[in-house]
């Protein structure tokens, strides 16, 4: 098929990217590179389009690809800046977002897989969430991703797409950005590599569900392969991995018993998060296979022969 993937330059998105041509697809790209960098699509058959999801002529875009199906990825997602400006958060993540939702709809696109976020259940009562669990967001950010679930399902049902949402634990692994404040990994193997402190947020005792980047890259693939499935899907590990605790393990690829320094915690973010992926196993055949120590072994290595180049 032909596969438009916004946001497809960054972390997640250039990893779905290798996942869709490894099964065959033609793939385009749009990203505005505020947070992408094009260096991950070098030597890949794609094509990038630099461009705003806000932009008037992302329906040239979609005159010129003519994708079949959408994965969008595309968005603020700074926790911390949607609390300082939910204004900004709701331009990019909704307004774009409907922008990207009226091309779809000019160009006929028959299957959209979202790729939304955990932060749109806020802090839970039920661990691991399960995906009825009701939607309580402690943030704009989490506000925003919950809302386009329902934009994309409504408008899906008047104007005859097909619609999955993915919805992500705490992603990481090779790309991701160590400058954001949501890639703890990536800044603290940064921070290890350059000998300093790690900083954790509050008491550390907070809890995150990690899940390797290349296992979130598969739930895309999957969705394409099941045009009849349609819902929302959670990708996660089912496991929870205290901030604290992942900084030791992280520490032992490193080989070094790294400090930690403690900074008040952020306004927005939950206590305890882990996702039931059951119904992703069940419906899509898709199951994480990356553990946690394996995988942050990959994410050390990379972030050091980076250093190296």
């Amino acid at each position: 098929m032909r596969i438009l993937v916004t946001g497809g330059a960054g972390f997640i998105g250039s990893h779905v990217v290798d996942a869709f041509l490894a099964a065959g697809h033609t793939v385009s790209v749009v990203d505005n590179l505020a947070t992408g960098n094009p260096a991950w699509l070098e030597g890949k058959s794609v094509t990038l389009h630099a461009m705003d999801l806000r932009s008037a002529r992302l329906a040239d875009v979609f005159h010129k690809e003519r994708p079949e199906a959408v994965a969008h990825l595309a968005a603020q997602a700074s926790v911390g800046r949607s609390v300082a400006d939910p204004g900004f958060d709701a331009s990019v993540n909704l307004v774009g977002g409907l922008n990207l939702l009226e091309c779809c709809r000019r160009a006929g696109v028959q299957r959209i897989i979202y790729s939304a976020s955990s932060a749109g259940y806020g802090d839970t009562e039920v661990i691991p969430t399960p995906e009825d669990h009701p939607s309580r967001p402690s943030s704009p950010y989490g506000v925003s991703k919950a809302a386009m679930e329902q934009y994309i399902v409504a408008l899906g049902a008047l104007h005859g797409w097909t619609a999955v949402s993915l919805r992500y634990a705490n992603v990481y692994g090779p790309r991701q950005n160590p400058a954001g404040e949501a890639g703890v990994v990536a800044i603290c193997c940064t921070r290890l590599l350059d000998g300093v402190p790690c900083q954790i947020n509050g008491d550390g005792k907070q809890t995150r569900d990690y899940i390797y980047v290349t296992d979130v890259a598969a739930g895309d693939p999957a969705a394409l392969k099941r045009p009849r499935v349609t819902g929302e899907f959670n990708i996660g590990t089912g496991s929870e991995t205290t901030v604290v605790e992942l900084h030791k393990r992280l520490c032992s690829p490193a080989r070094i018993d790294a400090a930690v320094l403690h900074a008040p915690a952020r306004a927005g973010d939950v206590r305890r998060s882990c996702l039931d992926a059951a119904r992703a196993a069940r419906d899509l055949g898709w199951r994480p296979v990356v553990s946690l120590d394996k995988g942050l072994a990959l994410t050390y290595r990379f972030f050091k022969e980076e250093r190296s180049r």
